[in-house]
């Protein structure tokens, strides 16, 4: 027999499938990964990089439960830093270039040494359903493949079209070929599918570009990570640089704008706000005459580089005599011009918050199969869709994170409980309680969470009970040591604030903005000595130390306002409870309601349409 039965198939090897399969696997299941070609594992089909606004959390909450981005990242990278350092550390967002082939190499390197773990390079075109129970999927060679559980991760690969100008041709990415069946199959199962727009930018010969031309973005001095776990890490970084179009190369774009499939109605799907493309930009803001773009390397060897804003589907030679006037790339050669690409996606609030859909018992979508856009929030999903796959093998409670708990939490509770009608992708401002959900607490948010599930080691917890032992020792410190004003004025009057006239607790000292924890360690011996104990964790302790003390008022309030709105969330819905039947509730509300089947009337309280009044006669209806 060709095949065995297994626990869980994953089909689809992006980012999304990588960390679930890999979750399911470690997590003791027998699992096979399914994929069109396994020498795309984890691909970096647009910008070589992980991490960004927000996007920087959501890695180091996925390494924080034991998934592996974080680590893939962080030995491939080739340029770290650390965004918004200027603004308060709730929004402090890692992010790093990474070497593409390195990254999906190494990540094909994780998955082969993973037990438990099957490779079966093909195309799914159905799955095998028995009323509303899943069994297994169907390749295009012809295979019947068996399994309890199966998660869907297709990326931009279900019925892709992509755009260059005039031409359009079926594909997932460029090169590669579409996958056809399952979109049709689902539907006739009952789901709703509707169609998505991305796109990405030309790729330019190196040797072609004069960077005397363009400013120099740098990585920082200190080389951060997205991995709690004590790993050896590339030190030598490459530089990334800056450079602008002009009203020149605008007007030059213009003249593809009647062969643009965006302005010409070819293109149905909706693209990312929040990346659009070059000739998008021109024609939204209309108004201004420049834009910023990112020459960003490909890899650590490699001439190739990715110019971040520059994302188009105009025709290739208007593409190319634009990007010929821009400053520094007068002579520029490129290896392939960008496009836009279209496909389908199933708006997410057809499942349930285990990522599990309402219709067909056993399947999981994850990715941008609900309508996301970036490699982190596809992963973050990924990683719960295969977590939930094995509780649900093992009949236990789903695996849900709480809005106040994770980004990833806010990223499945948006996506759930108001659905998407456009690629959706995570930014700190969608996060009520993100002074909680800081990128430097995900190890004390989530490791014991994904100790206790088995994902996370004993080495990876007993590094985390060591670093925040030490984390509480120092704060205990700090809000017990004095400080005399001989030993701290001299620093006081340098950063320009009040001095002391009588001893003072270290940690008033340290609330005031002007001052950080560092400075004050050469005035203190004892503090010196206390540093010198965390010295293992380098900067991590005195960073946590820090923030705990000096945002300590802010954190006591988020947590308070947290926990009293958590009580709704404590209060379970059936999600075959007839709302239709409460005549108390409005007909939106009902509707609303029927269509999400809400978990908990926390969830319930964020669907649009649904008002206080309404959640007030379901609380009364359950007799809260």
């Amino acid at each position: 027999m060709l095949f065995e039965q297994y626990d869980i198939i994953v089909v689809g090897a992006g980012h999304a499938g990588c960390e679930a399969a890999a979750a399911a696997a470690n997590l003791g299941n027998k699992t096979l990964l399914v994929t069109m070609n396994m020498n795309f594992m984890a691909a970096m089909s647009c910008n070589p990089a992980v991490g960004g606004i927000a996007k920087g959390q959501i890695v180091r909450e996925i390494d924080a439960l034991g998934g592996q981005m974080g680590v893939v990242a962080d030995k491939t990278m080739i340029q770290f830093r650390m965004l918004n350092k200027s603004k308060g550390p709730a929004v402090w967002s890692p992010r790093v270039q990474s070497d593409k082939a390195e990254f999906s190499a190494l990540w094909r390197h994780v998955l082969e040494n993973t037990p438990n773990l099957d490779f079966w390079q093909d195309h799914v075109d159905a799955l095998m359903v028995s009323g509303d129970v899943v069994r297994g999927v169907h390749t295009s060679m012809g295979g019947d493949v068996y399994a309890k559980c199966i998660v869907l991760t297709n990326g931009t690969f279900l019925n892709g079209t992509i755009h260059i100008g005039e031409k359009t041709f079926s594909g997932g990415r460029i090169g590669e070929n579409a996958s056809y069946g399952l979109t049709e199959q689902l539907m006739s199962l009952g789901f709703e599918s509707q169609r998505m727009k991305t796109g990405t930018p030309v790729r330019i010969d190196g040797r072609s570009i004069d960077f005397s031309k363009l400013a120099e973005q740098k990585g920082d001095d200190i080389i951060g990570h997205f991995s709690f776990l004590d790993l050896d890490t590339p030190k030598e970084q490459r530089s990334c640089y800056i450079a602008y179009t002009s009203q020149k190369v605008h007007d030059i774009l213009k003249t593809g704008f009647e062969k643009s499939p965006l302005f010409t109605g070819r293109i149905k799907g909706k693209g990312p706000r929040y990346c659009p493309s070059i000739e998008d930009k021109i024609e939204r803001f209309s108004g201004k005459d420049f834009h910023q773009l990112f020459v960003e390397p490909e890899g650590r060897t490699t001439i190739e580089y990715y110019l971040n804003g520059f994302s188009s589907s105009l025709p290739e030679e208007v593409q190319y005599k634009a990007l010929r006037n821009i400053e520094g790339f007068e002579n520029a050669k490129i290896f392939r011009p960008g496009y836009a690409i279209e496909y389908d996606y199933f708006p997410p609030n057809q499942l349930y918050h285990s990522l599990e859909t309402h219709k067909i018992h056993g399947l999981f979508f994850a990715g941008q199969i609900n309508g996301t856009t970036g490699y982190e929030e596809a992963a973050a999903q990924g990683l719960m869709a295969g977590i939930n796959a094995h509780k649900l093998l093992h009949d236990e409670e789903p695996f849900v994170l709480r809005r106040d708990e994770a980004y990833i939490g806010v990223l499945i509770d948006d996506l759930i409980t108001k659905s998407v009608d456009e690629p959706y992708r995570m930014f700190t401002s969608r996060a009520e309680y993100r002074i909680l959900l800081r990128q430097d607490n995900a190890d004390m948010r989530l490791t014991e969470k994904g100790y206790k599930i088995g994902l996370a080691s004993h080495q990876r917890y007993e590094r985390f009970l060591d670093k925040y032992s030490k984390v509480n020792e120092m704060v205990s410190f700090l809000k017990n040591t004095n400080v005399f004003p001989e030993q701290i004025n001299g620093l006081l009057l340098e950063k320009e604030t009040s001095p002391i006239d009588k001893k003072m607790r270290l940690a008033q000292i340290l609330t005031r903005p002007q001052i950080n924890l560092l400075e004050m360690i050469p005035c203190v011996d004892k503090l010196d000595d206390i540093c010198d104990l965390c010295s293992a964790f380098g900067r991590e302790i005195i960073e946590e130390a820090e923030i705990l003390v000096k945002y300590e008022g802010y954190i006591e309030k988020e947590r308070e306002v947290a926990d009293k709105l958590n009580r709704l969330e404590d209060v379970k819905l059936s999600p075959d409870f007839d709302y239709y039947s409460l005549q108390s509730l409005t007909m939106e509300a009902r509707e609303k309601l029927t269509k999400h089947k809400p978990q908990t009337l926390g969830q319930a309280s964020r669907i649009s349409g649904v008002s206080p009044a309404d959640i007030s006669v379901l609380a009364v209806f359950l007799g809260r």
